[in-house]
């Protein structure tokens, strides 16, 4: 299957859900790169751009929103997640509004761009702001799929979405999947040891447990694509029967997946947990794929950490 980058997907998924006359989109002047310039071109009288104003882009939507439409805003993560923060917080989601704040080019895959362009903090931003929930789709069919779930439920979302093309999980437009908010998808069973990970380390932790197959472990695959509401059971059930967790996100691993698992598990059935992603650092330019070797975010190297538990694992239950 053709790679596709989760934010294309979006562009197509809004064109797809487009027909419903309430969906509106606004663009911060930055429509080509997250794609909505494929709905300004099926719909243009419903597609806004708003200049690079995002906190005025915010505010614009939770008004449009109070009219009975379902309005999508579309920027990068960076700005859509920390430079609109205020209004995102104050406008959208303190009266529960029906925006979906759609971000793209999060996390270090951004590439060339930079650290002050890779958002490595968003998912924790976000997951903190009551009434919010927070998407992080693996590839172009749960993106569709997530999109439709977030037209679908009244309030506010947050879906991040990423710059580079990755490998499909859940086919071409995941019609057989089940897509559930809060509720984990499980995309590889195992016994031995739980990967839990979100967006496009889904696919770097099916490598890796393709890696631990070799070497006798047996990891189970989670995808969390739900940050929040986390789901509670999934953790809870990996840990019982797994007794071991590894989470791994393409973000800061304070605040982000790993934290939200963590708060999960010490609440239900706590058990030896591994957190990887980015360890409170900020990025740096350079090739995407060079980057997540960089930082650690390969398949190679999740499957080092996941070995590593396992045996920390196995040790103490000696």
């Amino acid at each position: 299957m053709t790679k596709m980058a989760t934010r294309e997907a979006y562009g197509k998924a809004l064109v797809e859900f487009g027909k419903d006359p309430n969906i509106v989109v606004l663009d911060a002047d930055l429509s080509k790169s997250t794609f909505t310039m494929l709905f300004q071109k099926e719909y243009p009288e419903r597609h806004f751009n708003m200049g690079i104003a995002e906190a005025n882009m915010m505010s614009v939507a939770a008004g449009m929103s109070t009219c009975g439409k379902t309005v999508f805003a579309s920027t990068f993560a960076i700005f859509a997640a920390e430079r609109a923060l205020e209004q995102v917080r104050n406008s959208i989601c303190y009266p529960n509004l029906n925006v979906k704040v759609c971000a793209t080019h999060a996390g270090i895959s951004v590439g060339e761009d930079g650290a002050s362009h890779q958002c490595v903090e968003d998912l924790a931003i976000m997951r903190a702001i009551p009434n919010m929930r927070v998407i992080s789709p693996c590839d172009a069919a749960s993106t569709r799929l997530a999109i439709r779930a977030a037209i679908e439920t009244p309030g506010p979302f947050y879906v991040r979405l990423g710059r580079l093309s990755v490998e499909g999980v859940y086919g071409e437009y995941g019609d057989e999947t089940e897509f559930t908010i809060g509720k984990a998808n499980t995309i590889r069973e195992g016994k031995d040891i739980t990967i839990i990970a979100t967006g496009l380390m889904v696919q770097q932790s099916l490598g890796a447990a393709e890696i631990l197959k070799e070497k006798g472990i047996d990891a189970r695959v989670l995808d969390m694509h739900t940050i929040k509401p986390i789901d509670t059971d999934a953790v809870e059930k990996a840990s019982k029967e797994t007794g071991a967790i590894v989470t791994v996100e393409e973000h800061n691993i304070l605040g982000g997946l790993g934290g939200a698992v963590a708060e999960a598990a010490a609440e239900t059935t706590p058990c030896i947990m591994k957190r990887v992603g980015m360890r409170d650092t900020f990025g740096k330019s350079g090739k995407p794929e060079g980057l997540l070797k960089i930082y650690g975010l390969t398949a190679e190297d999740i499957a080092i950490e996941v070995e590593k538990t396992y045996a920390r694992k196995m040790s103490l239950a000696k």
